[in-house]
């Protein structure tokens, strides 16, 4: 399988920027329904100080309401890491929770450092996580639905394969994009002229928070200040359009 490369110098230009600024570029595009492809408001970061996460998904199923029929977790770690190999960068996890509700914690100090060591970026969860204050030691986000004290009879199943998560299906090698305001699909392919369109957007909408800083705004003022941000991203949104066309 194929993945859009992300450079060290994308991560990083992708990572100066926030999440909705990120949802806002992917809605020019207009690959996709504005309502699909970022998760809800189940999905929360658990340290939302921390900067953008960005990464591959490695996907993963989880259980831990009842004792496994042979394995443990700690053996799944060790194929999850395999999986990190087949990405062209970082790697962020993300596990769906089998247990309705949630019967115990996804994830604990453990595997987050396992995780860091091995070059994730971070992990979401549909379940819950724990030893947070320890995580947030070693600067891992992670994404959950909750938390929980306990890891019960916490097992790994299925690796690699499509998972769903706060209404979203995330399929293996997906690009994530996700920080304090929730976790986004970035569709494949367009991460680059994402990243180097963000710059942009935010320029159109200074326009109007420009214009609200002045001394005296009037409502006529405030008006052609929108209509002229509108005109801005208009035009990068046909711009965007038709440099994804020609792809």
């Amino acid at each position: 399988m194929l993945f859009e490369t992300l450079t060290p110098e994308l991560i990083s230009l992708l990572r100066k920027y926030d999440t909705p600024t990120i949802c806002n570029v992917v809605e020019l595009l207009d690959l996709r329904p504005r309502s699909s492809g970022y998760m809800d408001k189940r999905i929360q970061a658990c340290f939302p100080s921390l900067p953008p996460m960005v990464g591959y998904a490695s996907t993963a199923t989880f259980r831990s309401a009842a004792p496994p029929r042979g394995g443990n977790v700690y053996a799944g770690l060790s194929g999850q890491l395999e999986d990190f190999k087949k990405f062209p960068g970082p790697a962020v996890v993300v596990f769906q929770d089998l247990d309705e509700p949630s019967a115990s914690a996804t994830f604990g100090e453990v595997m987050c450092t396992t995780y860091k060591t091995f070059g994730a970026a971070g992990l979401i969860t549909s379940g819950t996580g724990r030893d947070l204050d320890q995580v947030a030691a070693i600067d891992f986000p992670v994404f959950t639905s909750g938390t929980a004290c306990a890891h019960g009879y916490c097992q790994i199943l299925d690796i690699g394969v499509g998972v769903h998560v706060g209404g979203v299906t995330i399929f293996p090698g997906d690009i994530i994009h996700a920080d304090r305001n929730g976790v986004t699909t970035i569709p494949h392919g367009t991460a680059s002229l994402i990243a180097n369109a963000c710059a942009e957007y935010m320029a159109a909408e200074a326009v109007i928070m420009d214009y609200l800083k002045t001394n005296k705004p009037t409502v006529a003022g405030f008006t052609a200040a929108r209509e002229e941000c509108k005109k801005r991203i208009d035009a990068l949104g046909a711009r965007l359009t038709a440099m994804v066309s020609k792809k």
